[in-house]
Formats: structure tokens, C-alpha cells, sequence
């Protein structure tokens, strides 16, 4: 009766776990919004704050330049004071072969006025404007690279989401096959045909099968988070995952014999840009910084004076004046030349930096080609496994209820199986995975 009863609580369990699980399944997918990999990476190139952190930091490098070259405009200024004299200026006069103190000014001045001033030529502004263009560039290239890190990451999310869904779904067969292998030893084992070792062996295995179930049911919630976090989805909110088995079998081909193109790698081309913008400041120490700047300027003075301060307003006294400036350092410690030999070195640097990037590059780019070609190769193989093993299986069970086999020949068709099924699934995943390291390595990574 015990016997009985541990059956007929691990069928229930069997069932409780199962089939509850596929009936929720259809009721979020009909009332949760269901989103495929190209919707979810579309919502986070929306959405993901890194990327849009990213994309503000071009608005501020715009608004940087529009600061380093307002110089170019002119510079207007106003200008006003007020002085009281408590003891008036006294300036010596020649009077008549005396020397006779004078005191000078009135006891009440104010001078309020307006500078005018305009660049016509200034080597730090010259610089300024030839940089711009490139920290512009520097900055959209900061935009792309944060977007294709993105497609990656949440194409390698998806499809590691989607692998642990697919293993629920193996996992759920197998716990049905192991309650029914269960049920039947059972039965072989009331009517004397076998002994109770075989149904205590498919209760232990059984076991071992819902524990992985839980497993990975358990796996969904953090990964979803992490598929989450990549999109920048509000985390309280819900959505499955949808895709095309078919199609996505389709997309794992590639055209291996494409050659590497370094220029397409979003790194060289930022290390590209900084190599110019290197190389326009070592143009700026070298060949403008030695120019003199030379600036027009218009100032005008209404200058008020009175001995008394209510009619200190009452009449003007205007001046003005316009005029050049010419501002050119002779000798400043060799600051000029040392930045220029500094900035030199610094481009050097950035020459070896693309040499060692270029390697770095070619060793991706090989090491993910490998990676794919043995994954696509390992996945076909496991493919043929799984087809191979269902026949197994199937032999195997109906030569037990037949009483060919014994049960021990269940138990490991059907752990072949699962594993089989397990083990492909892996391989798949590790297959789309290398492909997106490749496309990375490639610089085909498209958004």
C-alpha cells in the first residue's frame, strides 16, 4: 500500500510540474507582450541607458565645440564704476618758474562704457576649428561601438534564454516518458513479471529529472533580468520571447571564405580618428602656435564728473577708440617645442597601437572563425545523436514491455536521449554565440 502510494504521489508530482507549466505558457503568451531578437534589440537601441548616455555625450562634445569656437564671434562687454575722492589726486604745475600743487579730477566720477573686441587671427582657435570636426566623429563612433556591444550582448542573451526554454521543454517530455516508463514497471512489477528494483530505479531517475526541471525553470527569472537590464526594460514589466526555429537554423550559415577587412572594425576606426586629432595637435605646436594673434578692438567711455554727486549725471564727457592688437611670445622656456616633440611621441604610440590592435583583430577573427566552424560540425553531429537516440529509445521501451530487455536498458536509452537532446541544444547555442563572435570579429555587426 506504501508502495502504492509513493507511485501515485511522484505521478502527481509528474503531472503538477508539467502540465500546469504548458497551460501558464499559452496564458502569458496570449495576455504578455511576445517580442522576437530583432524587436528586442530595436527596443534597445531605444531604451538601453548606456547607449543613450552615449548618444547625449555627442550632444555635449557639439555643444564643447560650439564653446572652443565662440572666440571666432565678437566679444562684447559692459563696463561701469563710480569713484568718490576723499582727497583729490595732486599733480606739481610749473606756474610762472613755481612749483605749484594743483589738485586734479573732481571729487565725483563715473565711467560707465562698452569694449568691443574680434579675433581676426588667433592660433588656438584655428586648432579649435580643425578639431572639432574630428571630436565630433570621435563621438558618433562612441555611439556606434556602444551600439554594436549592444547587438551582441542581447543577441547572446536572447539565444541563452532561448536555449534554457528549449531545455524546459526536453526536460518536460522526459519527466512524461519517465512517469509513463514509471507506471509501467509498476504494473510489470504487481503482475510478477519483474522485480521492484525496476520501478524504484525509474522513481530514482524520475527524481533526478524533475530536479533539473526546477533547475531550469528556476534559470528563466535571472535571465530574462539579464535580457532585461541589456534592453533597458522596466524589470516589473513582463514579455516572452518568440522566434523561427526555422529560420533561425537558416541564419546560423555564413560565408566563411569572406576576408577580413580591417577597416570595418569600429577600433580602427577610432583609433583612426584619435591618430588625426594627434596629428593636428603636433601641426598646432609646430607650425601655428609660432603665428602672432591679432584681435580689433572698439571701446567707448561716457565719463560723468562733478564736485557734486547730484549733478554728477548732468553732463557727459565721451571718448572712444578702436584699434589692433598684436600678441606674439618670443621666448616661453621652450614650452612650444616641447609640446611638439611631446605630441610626436604620442603619435608613435598611437602607430604601434594599430599595430598591435591589427593583431589582435587577425586573432579574433581566427579564433572565433574556429570556434564557429567546430560548433557547426559538433552541432550537426549531435543533430544526427538526437535522431539516433529517439530510435534507441523507442526500440529499447517496447522490447521492455515486451519483456525482451531489462529495465536497466530503459533507463540508459533514455538518459542517451535527454542527453543527446541537452547536449544538442548546448551546441546550438554555442553555435549562434560563435557566429555573433565572428560577425564582432568581422565587423559586420549591422543595427
Amino acid at each position: 500500500m506504501g508502495k502504492t502510494k509513493t507511485i501515485s504521489i511522484c505521478f502527481l508530482l509528474v503531472f503538477c510540474v508539467t502540465v500546469p507549466l504548458a497551460a501558464v505558457g499559452q496564458q502569458v503568451n496570449d495576455s504578455i507582450t511576445s517580442l522576437s531578437l530583432r524587436q528586442c534589440i530595436d527596443y534597445a537601441l531605444q531604451h538601453q541607458p548606456a547607449l543613450q548616455q552615449s548618444m547625449i555625450r555627442t550632444e555635449i562634445t557639439k555643444a564643447s565645440n560650439a564653446i572652443s569656437q565662440s572666440g571666432w564671434y565678437p566679444q562684447v562687454g559692459l563696463t561701469a564704476n563710480l569713484n568718490h575722492y576723499l582727497q583729490r589726486p595732486t599733480a606739481l604745475s610749473n606756474i610762472n618758474g613755481v612749483e605749484t600743487p594743483i589738485q586734479t579730477s573732481v571729487v565725483n566720477t563715473s565711467t560707465p562704457g562698452i569694449g568691443v573686441t574680434q579675433n581676426i587671427f588667433n592660433p588656438s582657435l584655428i586648432y579649435a576649428t580643425r578639431l572639432a570636426p574630428l571630436n565630433t566623429k570621435a563621438a558618433q563612433q562612441s555611439v556606434d561601438s556602444s551600439k554594436i556591444d549592444l547587438v551582441a550582448n542581447v543577441s547572446i542573451t536572447f539565444y541563452g534564454l532561448l536555449l534554457t526554454l528549449q531545455q524546459i521543454d526536453v526536460l518536460k517530455e522526459d519527466t512524461a516518458r519517465l512517469g509513463e516508463s514509471m507506471r509501467t514497471a509498476y504494473h510489470q512489477y504487481v503482475g510478477g513479471i519483474v522485480d521492484e528494483t525496476d520501478y524504484e530505479q525509474a522513481q530514482i531517475t524520475l527524481n533526478t529529472s524533475l530536479g533539473q526541471l526546477v533547475q531550469a525553470i528556476e534559470n528563466v527569472r535571472p535571465q530574462y533580468a539579464a535580457l532585461k537590464q541589456f534592453m533597458g526594460y522596466p524589470q516589473e514589466q513582463q514579455f516572452n520571447v518568440t522566434y523561427d526555429s526555422t529560420a533561425m537554423l537558416k541564419d546560423i550559415d555564413i560565408d566563411i571564405s569572406e576576408p577580413l577587412q580591417y577597416e570595418k572594425r569600429i577600433e580602427l576606426k577610432q583609433l583612426t580618428v584619435q591618430k588625426a586629432m594627434q596629428h593636428e595637435l603636433t601641426r598646432y605646436y609646430e607650425k601655428t602656435a609660432i603665428f602672432p594673434s591679432l584681435s580689433a578692438f572698439f571701446n567707448y567711455n561716457a565719463a560723468f564728473q562733478n564736485n557734486n554727486f547730484d549733478k554728477l549725471y548732468n553732463a557727459a564727457y565721451p571718448n572712444s577708440m578702436i584699434g589692433l592688437t598684436l600678441s606674439l611670445p618670443l621666448f616661453t622656456g621652450f614650452n612650444r617645442i616641447q609640446n611638439a616633440h611631446r605630441s610626436r611621441l604620442q603619435e608613435q604610440v598611437l602607430d604601434w597601437s594599430e599595430t598591435n590592435l591589427r593583431s589582435t583583430i587577425y586573432s579574433q577573427y581566427a579564433t572565433a572563425l574556429a570556434s564557429y566552424k567546430s560548433n557547426v560540425y559538433n552541432m550537426r553531429q549531435l543533430k544526427e545523436n538526437v535522431a539516433l537516440a529517439k530510435r534507441v529509445y523507442f526500440v529499447v521501451d517496447l522490447q521492455y514491455k515486451q519483456g525482451i530487455v531489462p529495465y536497466l536498458n530503459v533507463i540508459t536509452a533514455e538518459s542517451n536521449l535527454r542527453t543527446s537532446q541537452l547536449t544538442y541544444l548546448n551546441a546550438l547555442f554555442q553555435t549562434l554565440s560563435s557566429k555573433i563572435d565572428w560577425q564582432k570579429a568581422m565587423g559586420d555587426i549591422t543595427y
